[in-house]
């Protein structure tokens, strides 16, 4: 399958050359983008500058946005998801954010998924945005009644990408205040019910991605209960990341899913911890092939590996993460998309990193989003990197 780099002739922020990610990519009719912001180089202090509030930033990353796109012949009009990281002052402030996604977007309903992060790779940066879009997408957004410029759930090409989902009920008022196993449920529910409009039940779930506060951490391990009921028989890949607060401060958890109307396949290299868990290694579907979230864990003993040393726990993650993508039949090639949640401790020396994906990975690049979670499942872990694939059928 074709891939190529999206490279805009004018991009006056910054020269894009210089990164180890591409800004965006056209994989067949499917366009994904890394996650930009108002980021941009000042030539007088010769250093990355973010200027203005909410609005003026939302405005510059969707500016940026639209001329990738229009490198690849692609559109606003194209975009199916997109995923906005907000930081916690940011999302103080999200209505304007909303506001100008809804003046740009104007009939077409994307889903979208709203993930607080601790804080972005540019420090004054209040949001960064990734997408997803593909040309003439046919399909539907079961968008009735929803407020403008996003929709519970966006179908498209056998796919179904759900908008996040709060414990909360149709009221807007908290389920089960201080439960997170509660929660997790009340999600599913929810979740199930947007999936029935579209044909389809929690069983075709193919990817999850848990964000949870840490006052979540002491019970998560019991959600564990809840997927094995109510997902399955193939359990999703899975990614979960403790952030500092979620897109609603009274919820514990937060949960973004992606169904399929494809049969879905577990992907396993031979790792046998998975046979006790509630998600797999990855999940193909389609010729998607989606990821669990991977952090510095040795797959046979279960140990965190090079504690301190994030470059050298990127590189780990990097090698088993192409080693899932082999046992789907795919190459370094064909992983298109990455985004790497790195903790504070791991800032200092986050930009050896780059040094990691230029040695195991060549241009075309993937996308990739980068930004500051709280902590990640275990404390010696620094980065946990979650990723997609496409490996075209036979």
């Amino acid at each position: 399958m074709e891939r190529s780099a999206l490279k805009p002739p004018h991009f006056p922020w910054y020269d894009y050359s210089r990164y180890t990610f591409s800004l965006g990519l056209n994989v067949g009719r499917r366009t994904l983008l890394s996650g930009h912001s108002a980021s941009e180089h000042d030539p007088a202090t010769r250093a990355m500058e973010v200027r203005g509030g909410m609005r003026e930033q939302a405005r510059t990353a969707w500016a940026k946005i639209a001329a990738i796109l229009e490198a690849g012949g692609r559109s606003l009009a194209d975009v199916v998801r997109v995923v906005e990281y907000v930081t916690p002052a940011g999302i103080e402030r999200y209505a304007e954010a909303a506001a100008v996604r809804g003046e740009l977007f104007g009939a077409n309903r994307p889903a979208v998924n709203t993930v607080v992060v601790n804080s972005l790779l540019r420090p004054q940066a209040l949001i960064e945005v990734e997408i997803e879009a593909e040309p003439d997408a046919p399909g539907s957004s079961g968008d009735r009644g929803w407020p403008p410029a996003w929709a519970p759930a966006r179908a498209v090409d056998g796919f179904v990408y759900l908008s996040s989902i709060l414990p909360l009920d149709d009221t807007g008022a908290l389920i089960a205040p201080g439960d997170p196993v509660a929660q997790t449920r009340a999600v599913y529910e929810r979740a199930a019910r947007v999936l029935e409009a579209f044909g389809l039940g929690l069983h075709r779930v193919v990817k999850t991605v848990d964000y949870l506060t840490p006052a979540a951490l002491p019970d998560y391990r019991h959600t564990g209960r809840v997927r094995r009921e109510m997902l399955g028989p193939v359990f999703p890949a899975a990614t979960g990341i403790i952030m500092r607060r979620i897109a609603d401060p009274r919820a514990l958890i937060q949960i973004d899913l992606i169904a399929s109307r494809h049969q879905p396949r577990p992907v396993n290299p031979g790792w046998g911890r998975y046979a006790e868990l509630t998600y797999n290694p990855a999940v193909g579907a389609g010729d998607l092939l989606f990821l669990a979230g991977q952090a510095a864990l040795d797959p046979a003993s279960a140990r965190a590996v090079y504690p301190g040393d994030v470059a050298a726990q990127a590189a780990h993650i990097y090698e088993n993460i192409l080693r899932v993508v082999a046992a789907a039949g795919g190459g370094p090639e064909n992983l298109v998309k990455t985004v790497e949640y790195v903790t504070p401790a791991a800032l200092e020396r986050y930009r050896e990193v780059a040094g990691v994906r230029s040695r195991m990975f060549q241009a075309p690049f993937p996308v990739s989003t980068g930004c500051v979670c709280e902590t990640l499942l275990r404390p010696e872990f620094m980065i946990e990197v979650d990723s997609l694939a496409i490996i075209p059928s036979e």
